[in-house]
């Protein structure tokens, strides 16, 4: 790799990734929705602390952007600073308005290409990717399989436990999996704990219980690392008054205020279990007359104009209030401001309260530590973080939540020994401090990085790999040169030995890739045989598939994108009806491609078998070569779409290509912007195209026809560089 990419210090650059929710710098409107939560928090104190940490050069947290009425236009802000080394970037990434996580799985392709022009444009590749939830973790193993850099991936919560524990709650298989779409969940999880380098979690329970789950996951690649709490913030009510105007949103609902509160923070939503606690308190008379309940549930308006999920749970919600007859005991706050979390703890403990959680499963449970560092003890489930919290902090007790009537007893229990109140108020603001604070997570966090980092390079030497930290140079790179292979790259070893040194000369500079008929395992084959480096991007089965360097990575946003329309089976059931067409082997047919040999003298025109297709309501691409083959594809899919859809991916302009091939199926790369060479032995089925622009004919046959174009467009030379330049200069 050359100098330019060489880092200027040692100091990291970490990539975060947390797209779903409204995710801003300042401000957070926390309960907004069902997916701006403990998330969200935790990614923005993650960014801030790690931008503090003196081995941290840079911070991007990449999210989604949106333009949308209903939501601030903050979101629709392409970058926002939050400190001198730490910014949100936000892409673009399907409809303009805001959707919720589950509806986003389609759309999360383009962040992938959007990150990649983003990282071209700067100039420089992150150190680590790390992911938050599923969604996330797609785009981040997109992105680290691409770019080769290690992914390090957070779940924040996982789809396996939370969809055991709607359905041990009563809730239907169907109903869950149309609201929550968990089948694209867990299969993007399995994945990921396959794949990621390292997976950060808060507790010990959730590696061993939850993870535990899921398929064969390697303990080896877990780290417990539990976040911090901002105790500038969280402080106790003896070192900061209670504001009057939360005391005010609160005290206007009760008929007696002066009773200690049972505080419950959280978004509206079923795994919340809402329903219960509200179950637990209206069947408890002791209950309601020692204390109050305030539920801090989101904001709202008017509940009729809120996400259908949220606005069943807050209308269940209400009526349940009104069964039990609860009014003037329980407070539901319309509206609050971030800075008033802390406030509502403040006025819990002041009370002589109790926090609850009452959640069906907590993977963590910030809240307990935003509590305890109020001095507010907490109720939390006997389930997942709360556990290792409670084991380390002392504040409060464990409960099952799926009984109404443990967590009414429990609750109670908590309110009425005054004395052990106390002991819980004073260790819950000490131990948070002691165990959980952001500058130890980022001490821990950073430490692991460098030994991730120091592994990886250990193994790219043990597997003589010479790129640069075994990074993709893909994003950086100034030029393409893409190749036909058979009768093309192959064909005379004089030339093809000149080629490959050609290549190993501007080896980082210049992207090198392949387009060719052949299947990936033939492809990688003769290359092999033929002593060709491993290229960098190979385009095989004639456009249909692409894939990236020795690791063979698939590009996931190429099949995505050439699936439209394409009905491999019906196309195959109509193909028979054509004379002269005999199916090649099997290895030869592929998802997207049905190759056949050709009797020329009775199979009718290409035109023919076109409309053919389309009376059937078909569409493919029908690509004839070499007189005695014949390819179907996707429509989408041909070599030349290929090397549009990279030049796009990867933010190259076509202009930068230099394309060279022999014979019919390449006639849609060498048209258009690239630079397209023609090697001497083509076939006659591209004698049409002599005389077009940018399209150049060499004298001499095989590579050192590749090799006498390269030369006619000073392609890869200093001279080029200089031009390519100043090209660029004339254009801004």
């Amino acid at each position: 790799m050359r100098e330019q990419y060489q880092q200027k210090n040692d100091q990291l650059y970490v990539l975060l990734i947390s797209v779903h929710g409204l995710i801003r710098g300042e401000a957070l409107e926390l309960g907004a929705d069902a997916d701006t939560g403990g998330q969200c928090t935790y990614v923005l104190d993650l960014a801030k602390a790690l931008a503090e940490h003196p081995q941290i050069g840079k911070v991007d947290l990449l999210t989604r952007l949106i333009q949308d009425p209903k939501v601030s236009e903050g979101y629709a802000q392409a970058e926002e600073i939050l400190s001198e080394k730490a910014r949100i970037i936000r892409f673009p990434c399907g409809p303009r308005r805001y959707l919720r996580k589950e509806a986003l799985w389609p759309h999360l392709d383009q962040i992938v290409d959007r990150c990649l022009h983003y990282l071209r444009h700067q100039g420089r590749l992150p150190d680590v990717i790390h992911s938050h939830y599923a969604d996330a973790g797609y785009v981040g193993r997109q992105l680290s399989m691409l770019l080769g850099i290690p992914q390090i991936h957070t779940g924040h919560s996982l789809g396996r436990p939370k969809q055991e524990r709607l359905l041990s709650s009563g809730r239907k298989a169907q109903t869950i999996e149309k609201q929550f779409n968990f089948e694209r969940r867990i299969a993007e999880e399995e994945a990921l704990i396959q794949h990621a380098s390292l997976i950060v979690t808060s507790t010990r329970q959730e590696v061993e219980l939850q993870y535990g789950m899921y398929t064969h996951p390697d303990p080896k690649r877990f780290r417990i690392i539990p976040p911090g709490t901002d105790t500038s913030r969280f402080l106790p009510p003896d070192r900061k008054h209670v504001s009057p105007t939360v005391e005010q949103s609160v005290g206007h609902f009760l008929e007696n205020s002066k009773k200690p509160i049972i505080l419950c923070i959280c978004r509206p939503e079923l795994r919340k279990n809402l329903k219960g606690l509200v179950a637990a308190y209206g069947n408890n008379e002791a209950l309601q007359r020692r204390a109050n309940l305030v539920l801090v549930a989101g904001s709202r308006e008017d509940i009729r104009t809120l996400d259908k999920s949220q606005a069943a749970v807050l209308t269940e919600l209400l009526l349940d209030i009104d069964t039990y007859d609860l009014w003037g005991k329980v407070a539901i706050p319309k509206n609050h401001a971030q800075e008033d979390v802390p406030e509502f703890y403040r006025m819990a403990a002041k009370s002589r309260g109790i926090f609850i959680n009452a959640a069906f499963t907590e993977p963590f449970g910030l809240t307990l530590l935003e509590a305890g560092a109020c001095g507010l003890p907490v109720i939390a489930p006997d389930d997942g973080g709360p556990r290792d919290i409670l084991a380390n902090c002392h504040h409060g007790l464990l409960v099952n939540t799926l009984d109404s009537t443990a967590i009414g007893d429990t609750l109670l229990s908590a309110l009425t020994d005054r004395p052990r109140w106390r002991k819980w108020a004073k260790s819950g603001v000490i131990n948070v401090k002691r165990h959980y604070t952001w500058a130890g997570h980022v001490n821990k966090y950073v430490k692991e990085i460098r030994n991730l980092l120091r592994r990886q390079r250990k193994n790219l030497r043990k597997q003589q790999i010479t790129l640069h930290s075994g990074k993709s140079h893909i994003p950086l790179a100034q030029h393409a040169f893409i190749t036909d292979i058979d009768n093309t790259l192959l064909g005379d070893r004089a030339g093809q030995e000149a080629l490959v040194a050609w290549l190993r000369e501007n080896a980082g500079y210049t992207i090198f890739g392949i387009a060719t008929g052949r299947p990936l395992e033939s492809t990688m084959d003769i290359l092999r045989k033929n002593h060709i480096p491993i290229p960098d991007v190979l385009i095989t089965s004639v456009g249909s598939e692409i894939h990236y360097g020795l690791r063979r990575i698939p590009d996931i946003g190429w099949a995505n994108h050439i699936r439209h329309q394409w009905r491999r089976d019906d196309v195959l059931k109509a193909m028979e009806k054509i004379p002269g067409l005999r199916l090649q082997s099997a290895e030869n047919q592929r998802e997207f491609k049905i190759s056949y040999l050709v009797d020329t003298g009775k199979i009718p025109s290409m035109e023919h078998i076109t409309q053919h297709l389309r009376k059937q309501g078909l569409h493919a691409q029908v690509i004839y070569s070499h007189g005695e083959f014949l390819d179907l594809l996707p429509v989408r899919a041909s070599k030349g779409h290929a090397i549009r859809y990279l030049s796009y991916k990867w933010g190259l302009p076509l202009t930068n290509f230099l394309v060279s091939g022999d014979s019919g199926n390449d006639i849609e790369m060498l048209v258009g912007d690239t630079m397209a060479v023609v090697v001497g032995n083509y076939s006659e089925d591209l004698a049409h195209l002599k005389g077009s622009t940018r399209i150049y004919f060499a004298e001499a046959s095989y590579a050192h026809g590749i090799l006498e174009g390269m030369q006619h467009y000073k392609f890869g030379t200093p001279a080029a560089e200089k031009e390519h330049d100043a090209v660029l200069l004339t254009e801004r």
